[in-house]
């Protein structure tokens, strides 16, 4: 899987995330959270283009810190559905 592949998928699990969080879905949240995760670790080990390394890192600070701080209300949801918009209009520089 390419670098633009593995940031398109993890900018469609958040929205996913979002929208669980929303609905009070914890279960389904827990499952996309650590797929994720797992996405981040192969993206963190591939090379990334520089135009792109200063994005993944923030990204990377605030997903960990969402994910420790994990709450269903329309906030947290919504730093979900806006790191997806950047992922995915950031995924070309990938």
């Amino acid at each position: 899987m390419s670098a633009k592949d593995l940031v398109l998928n993890i900018a469609v699990n958040l929205g996913r995330i979002g929208r669980w969080a929303y609905e009070g879905k914890i279960s389904r949240l827990n499952q996309f959270m650590d797929e994720t995760s797992e996405f981040i670790d192969e993206l963190e080990k591939m090379p990334k283009s520089a135009s792109f390394v200063k994005t993944f890192d923030n990204f990377r600070v605030d997903f960990n810190e969402l994910k420790k701080n994990k709450r269903l209300d329309s906030n947290w949801a919504e730093m979900m559905y806006t790191w997806a918009n950047i992922l995915t209009h950031r995924a070309k520089l990938a």
